[in-house]
Order: C-alpha cells, then structure tokens, then sequence
C-alpha cells in the first residue's frame, strides 16, 4: 500500500498549482480577448459607443449569452484556483443549463443570421447556404467537448481541459472575422490557445495531456470544413436546411 508520505509527494507542490492556477486564468483571459477582438467591428464597438446597430433581436440575446459563457468560465476557473470547490460544484450544475441555452440560441443564430443577410439583399442564398456549415460545427464541437466534460467531471484534469476545448470551439467565428483573407492565419491563431496548453503541459508534467492531444486532432479536422462550405455538394445540403426559413 502506497504510505501517506508517498501520497503527499505525490501531490503537486505549492508552486506547481499556483502555476497551474495562473496559465488557467491567463488561458481563459486569452479566449476572452479573441472573442472582443474579433466581434469588436462588427458588434462590441458599435454596441459600446452608441453607434446604429440594427439586428435580430436573437442576436442581441446570443451576444449577450455568449459573452456571459466566457465570464462564467473565468469565474469557475477561479473557484477552482482557490479552492472553492463546493461553490464551483454547484455552479457547474447551473452551468449545464446555460450550455443547453448556448446551444439552443446558437443553432437558432446559424439560420437567423444568414436568413437576415439574404433579406437585406446582402448575401445570395448560395452564400447563406454555404456560410451555414461554419456555425453548425461550431455547435457540434462545443457540444461534444462540453458533454465530455459532465462526464469526466469528477477528473479534474480531464475536466477542465475539456472545458476548455468547448470554449475554443466557440471562439471559432471571433478568430474567423479578424483573419478572413489568411487561412493559416486563422488556424495558428485559433489553435495557438490550445497549443499554448500543450506546450504547459509538456514543461510542467513531462508530457502532453491525451485531451488535448485529441482535441487538437479534431480541431485541425474541423478547420477543413472550410475547404467544403463552398462545394456544391454542401451547398446542396445548406440550401435544403434553409428552403422552411425563406
């Protein structure tokens, strides 16, 4: 049997967690400053200056839900940082409702948005219909990495790298609006979070976590849904999702 000496050895030191607690923090500082930087143009800086900004009344409401994710995020993670695990227990019970309600009104926002384009007379409904591919995976990615997460909540390490790996999949479309004309633009900067986490884990534990690792995988092949948004073959497929909304 493994002595109460071997056990506490074990346990990270005093220094390694107060590491751990600020690359958490920082990481999600870094999530939250993508999704301002990149939605500034087009949303946060009209909304804040008082200038028109004329949208569905659901995107007011996604807005204001999306961005309440990110500040629940940080929230959870400082709980957590210092030691208010209890309280970051019951909140993460909240927290499922409210990525129920992320989800709904994402959905309802990938149809609405390019709908409300086509009605403006901006976007053809090839356009809209090609666009719609982007938001659905988004869904899809933060879906199943939130949903792991409820599931291995009760391992830490996988816990919240999983749920870090959700909130990368929705800081997608921020990354997407400030590099829309480079493509490997787009792809270092929206996995260079998670790169940045492997490369902490490589330093700070001899080897990179299996979720991130995984979770790379999967977002470097979600980033070819790029490649296929415009082929006739999703187009088809965009226009048939669209044809009950127009």
């Amino acid at each position: 049997m493994m002595t109460t000496t071997a056990v506490v050895s074990a346990r990270p030191g005093v220094g390694a967690r107060r590491r751990d607690r600020w690359f958490a923090i920082a990481m999600v500082l870094a999530l939250g400053a993508l999704v301002m930087l990149g939605f500034w143009p087009s949303y946060f800086g009209p909304l804040l200056t008082g200038r028109p900004l004329v949208r569905p009344w659901v995107m007011h409401v996604h807005g204001a839900v999306f961005t309440g994710w990110m500040g629940l995020l940080l929230v959870q993670v400082l709980l957590v940082s210092f030691r208010r695990v209890g309280l970051h227990r019951t909140l993460g019970f909240i927290s499922i409702g409210y990525a129920l309600l992320l989800v709904t009104l994402g959905l309802w926002v990938s149809f609405a948005a390019p709908i409300a384009h086509i009605r403006a007379g901006e976007w053809t409904v090839d356009q809209a219909a090609s666009f719609l591919l982007l938001p659905l995976v988004d869904m899809l990615l933060f879906a199943g990495f939130f949903g792991a997460a409820v599931l291995y909540r009760r391992r830490p390490e996988y816990h919240k790298r999983l749920m870090f790996a959700a909130t990368l999949a929705l800081v997608f479309a921020a990354v997407g609006r400030i590099f829309d004309s480079s493509l490997s633009g787009f792809l270092i900067v929206w996995l260079s979070p998670l790169a940045a986490a492997m490369v902490f884990d490589r330093v700070s534990r001899g080897r990179v976590h299996p979720v991130n690792v995984v979770a790379f995988g999967i977002f470097v092949v979600a980033f070819g849904r790029i490649l296929l948004m415009e082929t006739a073959a999703w187009v088809t497929v965009g226009r048939a999702l669209l044809r009950p909304f127009l």
